[in-house]
């Protein structure tokens, strides 16, 4: 009798033992740790619409969420949430936005930055990716021909008309000039004959240049299902873009003199960029973008004692301080520093490449990432072992108890 009771508290001890060890428990029952921000204030994907803009149209299916990238691509430190400044670095001055990244140009070194990763939408932001594409496709002296369907685009336009003959150097500038959507569209159907296409090389362009929250939904920014990109992979797209020579004269031009069409007289196509306009001490280029979804959106680089530096901020509003201001502020801040130490760096190379440090988390079901990645060791076991171990020591603790209790009778 005594043996069958010492029998049955032994297997009721080891059943106990074998649920307290470290780790079991919790990683048997809990569902895989989530990606280095991806719990942050819009991790995953933008907050909902304020509007019907990105309603889905008969037939298509809600995007799913982009994936997280595991480790966060630039550096550990760009996946925090709040504000993030290189080791030894003084605080970035207070700016009011969600998001924001203030960069160098040439080295790619993040300087500062606010949860950089954020999935945001760009509103006009998005044709620095369109401009990208148009600079490195594109002939600037070929003539094209307005349509009805150009000056029909939403929001604003700088004044493409049917018939109207333009050559692709002025509907690039005045796209990046006064983000004309009318612009936009016409050089969307160009590159590749349909926006569709051309919105699928976009896609397919910023993931190539492993920019990974980003997915564009539109060719002009203006919302639509699954539309989403962060500070970090502007700045990136941005540092690209920088490097080809339309793109950066467009960017830092003043005003141009535009075709009319039919009776419409020609006219002049001014930069709305007020970090331009405004006289900012060694401009080079920007960008400026609003939807009711996105709230306000800014690009600024300039460049001071042979360093060049890019301010983006993301979703921000222009009372009390214009958003042109906020991102003078940064760029003062940069060009103040010393000593620029590094929290992060931008990202230019293809996704899953060394320099990008890109390891994107598999979907639920698909196994472990394709690139070889190193994987969670804490997430491999418990994944493999967590739930039939559990099985075990429940089956052997409830075999335990009932063997106790008999040896008590």
């Amino acid at each position: 009798m005594r043996s069958r009771r010492r029998l049955a508290t032994v297997t009721v001890l080891l059943a106990l033992l074998l649920c307290a060890l470290p780790g079991f428990a919790a990683t048997a029952a809990a569902a895989p740790a989530l990606p280095a921000g991806a719990e942050c204030p819009d991790g995953t994907a933008p907050g909902p619409p304020v509007d019907e803009s990105e309603a889905l149209r008969p037939g298509q299916t809600e995007p799913p969420a982009l994936p997280v990238p595991d480790p966060p691509v630039g550096g550990p430190a760009m996946g925090t949430c709040g504000d993030v400044v290189g080791e030894g670095t003084p605080a970035a001055p207070a700016v009011g936005v969600v998001s924001y990244v203030l960069a160098d140009l040439d080295t790619g070194a993040v300087i500062a930055a606010r949860n950089p990763h954020a999935r945001l939408r760009p509103a006009s932001l998005m044709k620095t990716l369109t401009g990208l594409l148009v600079a490195r496709r594109l002939p600037m002296d070929e003539t094209i021909t307005g349509t009805q369907e150009d000056a029909d685009q939403e929001g604003t336009r700088v004044g493409i008309g049917p018939g109207g003959q333009y050559t692709i150097r002025q509907v690039f500038d005045s796209m990046l000039m006064a983000s004309g959507n009318d612009a936009a569209h016409a050089l969307a159907v160009r590159l590749t004959g349909s926006v569709p296409a051309t919105v699928d090389l976009m896609n397919t362009t910023a993931h190539d240049l492993g920019a990974l929250d980003t997915r564009a939904a539109t060719p002009s920014g203006l919302d639509g299902p699954g539309m989403s990109t962060s500070a970090y992979d502007l700045a990136s797209i941005f540092r690209v873009a920088m490097r080809e020579q339309a793109f950066a004269q467009a960017t830092s031009t003043t005003r141009i003199p535009f075709p009319g069409y039919g009776a419409n007289p020609p006219f002049e196509v001014v930069n709305d960029n007020k970090l331009l306009t405004s006289g900012y001490q060694g401009y080079i280029g920007g960008k400026t973008g609003f939807t009711d979804d996105a709230r306000h959106t800014f690009i600024g680089a300039a460049q001071r004692g042979g360093h060049r530096l890019v301010a983006v901020l993301m979703r921000g509003e222009q009372r009390p301080t214009p958003m042109y201001e906020q991102a003078a502020a940064l760029l003062d801040y940069g060009f103040a520093l010393t000593d620029r130490r590094p929290a992060g760096t931008l990202t230019d190379a293809p996704a899953g490449g060394d320099d990008a440090q890109v390891s994107v988390t598999p979907e639920p079901g698909t196994g472990d990432s394709s690139d070889g990645g190193p994987a969670s060791s804490s997430g491999a076991t418990s994944s493999s072992w967590g739930t039939p171990l559990l099985i075990v020591a429940i089956v052997a603790a409830a075999g335990g108890l009932v063997a106790l209790r008999a040896a008590r009778r």
